[in-house]
C-alpha cells in the first residue's frame, strides 16, 4: 500500500523528479523527463510496480526529515535500537544523464541498512533484465530503451533475489556510504559504466545551486519560509531545457480516494501562465519568467482556433489520454491515466490568460518580439467571433459545454488587455471593435451571470450554483473590490466552505445530480472531491482586498497549516479525513500561495496582526 500523499517529499534535477516517502521508498520516478514512462510506479500500485527503498533493515518510518535550508536536498533521520543514521537524498542539476544520489551517514552507534531496488519500466509494467557489471557497479537493469545503473562507493553485501536488487550494509558513527542510481539509454550498456561525479562534489554543487537560487527571492514578509519553499518547488517543476513548468510531477493521484477523478498533470497549462509570470517577477526571478513566456509563445504558435488549454513540456500538442489497467491505482482509485484529453477541449478562458500574460510581460519591460502584435490581432479576431460560444470552462468539465461565467470574464480580460497593449504600443487600429466587445461581455456577465436571490455571481448562465472562480473578478479588474456585487459574491462563497476550506464548486448543482447513476450534472464525473487549495487562497486574497484582514490572515495561515512536514501542498485537501488529495506537489497551489502572500503584505496584513475573525458586512 502506498504512503499517504502528504508523506512524500520531492527531489528534482529540473528535468524530472522523484517522490520519496517517509519510509525511505522512492515510489514514483520518470526517467529521463517529467513526462517519460515511469520506472518506479508503486505510488499507483504495489511494490511489484517498481520502487527503490533505502532504510534500516528493521524497516518502519523515519523519526524526522527536512530539507536543508533553502535547498531541495532532503535529510531523513532514522533511530533504531542500535544507533541513528541520516539518509540524504538529492538529484544534482542535470548533467549528461539524470541521477538520484542517496548518501547514508552514521550519527551514533551502528545501523544496519538495506537498499532494495526494483525497477519496472514502461509505467510499472515491464520487468527488466538485471545483471552485475564491474566492481564499482552493483547492477544494471535494462528493458527497451531504458537502463538504470546502481553503484556504491563502498562495500555492500548483495543478497540473492529473483525480482529485485537487494544490498545490505552497516554504517557506524562517522561512517558514510553513497548509492547512486543513473539512467542512460539502454544501447549504452555495452560500454563501461557511466562516470559519476564524486558524491561530496555533487552534494556541494547541488546545495550551492539551490541556495544561490533561493537567495534571489525578493519577498521579505512574515511568511518568507513558506514563500521560499513554494518558489523552490516551482523551480523544481520547471523543465529547464524549455522553461515549461509542469502542473505536478505525478499522474492519477485521486481527488476522491477510490474514485475516477484521476488526471495526468505532468504537462503545462496555459491558465497558470499569468499567475506564474506574476509570481516569478514579483519574487525576483526575471530569467525564469522570461523562459516561461518564451515557452508559452512557442507552444501557442499556429492558428488561434487551435489554441489548447494544455501542452507538453516542449510545447508539443499531442497528449493522447490512455488508461493503464495493469496499475490498481492509488488506494484503488481507477482508472490510472497517462496523457490528458483536455487537449481536445474548447476553453475560452485561455485566450484571456495568454493576452493577460503578454500584457503584464510588456508592463514588466520584457521585450516582446515584433510579431507579437500580429498574434494579439489574430487571437482577438478569433475571440470576437466566438466569445459567445459555450465551452468546457476553467475546470475542464467532462459534461456538456455551458456558458461558464469565468470563461466570459476571461474573454473580457482578453479584450481589456489587448486595448491596454495597443495604448502602450501606439497601435489602436482595432480599438473601437475591441472596446465594443469588452463592453458587451461585461454587460452580459453582469446580467446573465448574476443571481439576485443569492446576491452573487454564479457558475454559468441560468444556474444557481456557485463557483470559486468568481473570487478572481476583482483581481482581474472586472469589478473593483468595493463593488457591492463583489462583496455579495464573497459572502455567498461561504456556501462552498468545508471546515474552513473552499471547494471549487458545489458537488451537486442545486442539491441534485443528473440522475440515479450519480453523475455530477456539470463535470460529468462520479463522486465528490476535496477542497481546492488555490480556491482557499483566492478567498484569502479577496477578503484582504475588501478590508477583512484578520479573516484573510486566518484563512491564509489555515492553508499553511496543511502543508506536509517538508512544506509541500497537493492540489486538494480533505478537511474531514485530514489528508491531501490530488497530484502533488501542485504548482498551482504553490503559485497561489506566493501570490497571496504578496497580496496580503500589500494589503497591510503583517505578523503583528491578531488573527481574529472579522465580521462580514451586512448585505447592501
Amino acid at each position: 500500500m502506498s504512503n499517504p500523499i502528504e508523506d512524500y517529499a520531492l527531489v528534482s534535477d529540473l528535468e524530472t523528479a522523484a517522490m520519496v516517502g517517509r519510509d525511505g521508498s522512492i515510489d514514483w520516478l520518470c526517467f529521463p523527463r517529467f513526462d517519460s514512462p515511469a520506472c518506479f510506479a508503486a505510488l499507483l500500485g504495489t511494490a511489484d510496480n517498481g520502487f527503490w527503498r533505502v532504510a534500516p533493515v528493521d524497516g518502519g518510518v523515519c523519526s524526522h526529515r527536512a530539507y536543508r535550508q533553502d535547498t531541495l536536498v532532503l535529510d531523513t533521520y532514522w533511530k533504531t535500537a542500535t544507533g541513528t543514521a541520516r539518509v540524504t537524498d538529492f538529484m544534482p542539476p542535470r548533467g549528461r544523464y539524470p541521477c538520484v544520489v542517496r548518501t547514508v551517514e552514521g550519527l551514533s552507534g551502528t545501523v544496519a541498512l538495506r537498499s532494495e531496488l526494483k525497477p519496472r519500466f514502461h509505467q510499472g509494467r515491464v520487468r527488466p533484465w538485471v545483471r552485475a557489471t564491474d566492481p564499482s557497479t552493483v547492477a544494471v537493469a535494462v528493458a527497451g530503451p531504458d537502463a538504470v545503473w546502481l553503484s556504491a562507493d563502498g562495500p555492500v553485501r548483495t543478497l540473492d533475489r529473483t525480482d529485485s536488487t537487494v544490498v545490505e550494509f552497516g554504517v557506524p558513527a562517522g561512517g558514510r556510504l553513497t548509492l547512486m542510481l543513473m539512467w542512460t539509454p539502454s544501447h549504452l550498456t555495452a560500454l563501461p559504466a557511466p562516470v559519476c561525479v564524486p558524491p561530496e562534489t555533487a552534494l556541494k554543487a547541488t546545495t550551492d545551486f539551490w541556495r544561490d537560487w533561493a537567495g534571489q527571492c525578493r519577498y521579505q514578509g512574515p511568511w518568507r519560509e513558506a514563500v521560499v519553499r513554494s518558489l523552490i518547488t516551482l523551480k523544481a517543476l520547471t523543465y529547464a531545457p524549455t522553461g515549461g513548468i509542469v502542473a505536478a510531477p505525478t499522474t492519477s493521484l485521486p481527488e476522491c480516494v477510490g474514485g475516477e477523478r484521476n488526471w495526468d498533470y505532468r504537462y503545462c497549462w496555459l491558465r497558470d501562465s499569468t499567475l506564474t509570470l506574476s509570481c516569478l517577477l514579483r519574487s525576483g526571478y526575471r530569467d525564469e519568467a522570461t523562459a516561461w513566456l518564451d515557452w508559452l509563445l512557442r507552444a501557442i504558435a499556429g492558428e488561434p482556433a487551435d489554441l489548447q488549454a494544455v501542452y507538453g513540456i516542449e510545447g508539443h500538442r499531442h497528449l493522447p489520454e490512455t488508461e493503464a489497467p495493469w496499475l490498481p491505482g492509488y488506494e484503488g482509485a481507477r482508472p490510472v491515466r497517462f496523457g490528458n484529453a483536455a487537449v481536445g477541449q474548447f476553453q475560452l478562458d485561455v485566450y484571456g490568460e495568454v493576452l493577460d500574460t503578454l500584457y503584464w510581460s510588456l508592463r514588466a519591460g520584457i521585450r516582446l518580439q515584433s510579431h507579437m502584435w500580429s498574434l494579439v490581432n489574430a487571437l482577438m479576431s478569433y475571440l470576437s467571433a466566438h466569445w459567445r460560444d459555450p465551452d468546457e470552462g476553467l475546470w475542464e468539465v467532462r459534461g456538456p459545454r455551458r456558458q461558464f461565467v469565468h470563461s466570459k470574464v476571461m474573454s473580457w480580460v482578453a479584450a481589456d488587455r489587448a486595448l491596454r497593449m495597443g495604448n502602450l504600443l501606439g497601435k489602436n487600429g482595432s480599438s473601437a471593435e475591441w472596446r465594443a466587445m469588452r463592453d458587451a461581455v461585461h454587460r452580459e456577465v453582469c446580467r446573465e451571470g448574476w443571481d439576485a436571490r443569492q446576491q452573487s455571481f454564479v457558475q454559468y448562465y441560468g444556474s444557481s450554483a456557485l463557483d470559486a472562480s468568481a473570487l478572481l473578478m476583482p483581481k482581474l479588474g472586472f469589478l473593483p473590490a468595493g463593488d457591492a456585487r463583489v462583496r455579495g459574491t464573497i459572502r455567498a462563497m461561504r456556501a462552498l466552505d468545508q471546515e474552513g476550506f473552499v471547494r471549487r464548486y458545489a458537488q451537486a448543482d442545486g442539491g441534485a445530480t443528473s440522475g440515479p447513476d450519480g453523475v455530477h450534472r456539470v463535470d460529468g464525473m462520479h463522486g465528490s472531491e476535496g477542497a481546492f487549495v488555490a480556491c482557499s487562497l483566492w478567498y484569502a486574497e479577496a477578503l484582504a482586498a475588501t478590508g477583512h484582514l484578520g479573516e484573510a490572515r486566518e484563512t491564509f495561515e489555515r492553508v499553511l497549516g496543511i502543508r506536509n512536514d517538508v512544506g509541500l501542498l497537493s492540489e486538494q485537501w480533505d478537511p474531514l479525513g485530514r489528508r491531501q488529495l490530488g497530484n502533488a506537489p501542485q504548482a498551482f497551489s504553490h503559485i497561489a500561495l506566493v501570490d497571496t502572500a504578496f497580496a496580503l503584505q500589500r494589503a497591510g496584513v503583517s505578523d503583528h496582526l491578531t488573527a481574529v475573525r472579522s465580521t462580514m458586512p451586512e448585505s447592501p
